[in-house]
């Protein structure tokens, strides 16, 4: 990989293939990604650096962890989908229900199988709690809307809602660990705090008063525009601007989105008589939500620069 094909740079690095950053960043790995982590090493460490199976390697290593961070949101959607399709209406426990058992347990296991920390779980809740409470105020106002049926709800809220607002807790958190993300020009936390405050503010607001999304918008971009993601994939760390991955997470967010509503696990107005596409709108929806996500995980996951004796080659700034 390099950064005339894919738009990220590399930076210097040592040859030791590891999921975190050295010694010190394995010991913030749970206990299952440490064995994985040591299985990766023994598979892929005979890799020559720059041959075409050691740039394969690092494309697939790269997917790997994508898939292993967003596992929770992958099975929940699995979930979703599969009661959509094949649990009956008419099943003495109801489609909502259900799916808030499976969720529940789904985190569980995070937990159970070591795959998610207690520390992290706390920034989950987090998550659930904002979600449930945008959930409620936007299901009355009409904005989307769910099934009637269940117990496991508040109003016209199942509660498996707020799970999904979860899942992009649990994907940001595990992220950060296991790509051992490390940020150059980062803005403080009394800029991002109080822009994310207004941002969820405006979620609410825009119903009532003047939608100042395109303002938010706006001064995300300038707040934001000369920070870079530096992230270890293999034995190479790349760099990214954040701006790009807020992006390309919304992106997925929405494809999300266009499942859930074309198997009917909700929806918005205009789709209750036939599945049409999501907005797109709802991209910069999503955008803005994750200046709220990165803020919350960042929370406890603090943004660290990269190691001063490896600066990442060609990297604007540093």
């Amino acid at each position: 990989m390099s950064s005339s094909d894919d738009g990220v740079a590399p930076s210097a690095d040592s040859d030791a293939p590891t999921i975190g950053d050295g010694e010190d960043d394995r010991r913030n790995l749970t206990s299952t990604e440490r064995r994985l982590d040591a299985l990766a090493r023994r598979l892929l460490g005979s890799a020559p650096r720059h041959s075409a199976r050691a740039r394969l390697l690092e494309f697939l290593v790269f997917g790997a962890k994508q898939a292993w961070a967003c596992v929770f949101g992958a099975l929940l959607l699995v979930a979703i989908v599969a009661a959509r399709l094949w649990w009956p209406d008419d099943a003495p426990l109801a489609r909502n229900d259900l799916l808030v058992i499976v969720a529940a347990l789904l985190q569980i296991a995070m937990l159970v199988f070591k795959l998610e920390t207690v520390r992290e779980l706390w920034v989950v809740l987090v998550f659930h709690v904002v979600g449930t409470a945008m959930e409620l105020f936007k299901t009355d106002v009409g904005s989307w809307s769910y099934d009637e049926g269940g117990l496991l709800r508040i109003g016209g809220v199942p509660l498996f809602t707020g799970f999904m607002y979860a899942a992009v807790g649990s994907y940001l958190t595990r992220v950060m660990r296991l790509f051992d993300l490390r940020f150059t020009h980062y803005p403080p936390l009394w800029v991002t705090v109080p822009i994310a405050a207004l941002v969820y503010l405006n979620f609410f607001a825009h119903h009532f008063v003047w939608d100042a999304r395109w303002v938010l918008l706006a001064l995300v971009l300038v707040v934001f525009g000369r920070c870079m993601m530096h992230f270890r994939v293999y034995r190479n760390t790349y760099r990214m601007p954040v701006l790009v991955a807020f992006g390309l997470v919304a992106v997925f967010i929405w494809f999300a989105e266009n499942i859930g509503t074309l198997v009917g696990a909700w929806a918005y107005p205009g789709q209750e008589h036939g599945w049409t596409l999501v907005s797109t709108h709802k991209i910069v929806s999503w955008f803005l939500l994750m200046m709220i996500s990165v803020v919350l995980v960042t929370l406890v996951h603090r943004p660290r620069p990269p190691d001063a004796e490896r600066p990442a080659v060609g990297a604007s700034g540093t």
